[in-house]
């Protein structure tokens, strides 16, 4: 008689255990290769954004914080817009074109996308301001909570008329 040695099911679960390992490490080298991280959009305010240095050169960030007053300059006959995004701490320089929607202004908690250039500013393609009923506008003496703000922009459709 020809009889075959079964496997305990200890050893089963081993193999399982292994079997699974291989594939996940399998898959982890995919997505590290695959360039998951060019599609990644980082969330920062305007200190975590001076403290990354030249990591966030090149990188797609969303840069939450408050207009800072008397930074704002437009041109209407370019379109060109630029202004201040502090956070209370750190300051940020940012460049866009295109007309801003209309409620913004000075003082004003935004999101910006885009990148930081190695120029020193930060080159934004799109700009978006709340105007729902539940944001709040940091008082002048509160820390501005990047976090937060960029959550009441949340599924916020691109303004009309918004940076391009």
């Amino acid at each position: 008689m020809d009889s075959k040695p079964t496997l305990s099911s200890r050893q089963r679960g081993r193999r399982f255990a292994i079997v699974a390992l291989v594939i996940a490490a399998a898959a982890f080298a995919v997505i590290t290769v695959g360039g998951i991280g060019e599609n990644l959009v980082y969330y920062w305010g305007p200190s975590e954004l001076r403290e990354a240095g030249d990591r966030a050169v090149g990188a797609s960030i969303r840069l939450g914080g408050q207009v800072r007053k008397g930074s704002i300059a437009f041109e209407p006959r370019s379109s060109d817009l630029q202004f201040d995004v502090t956070d209370g701490r750190s300051s940020v320089h940012v460049r866009s074109s295109g007309v801003p929607p209309q409620m913004f202004r000075e003082g004003i908690g935004v999101v910006v996308e885009g990148t930081m250039n190695r120029g020193g500013y930060f080159a934004s393609n799109r700009l978006m301001i709340s105007h729902n009923n539940e944001y709040r506008a940091p008082g002048e003496k509160d820390k501005v909570d990047a976090r937060k703000l960029m959550k009441t922009t949340e599924g916020l459709k691109k303004e009309s008329g918004a940076a391009d």
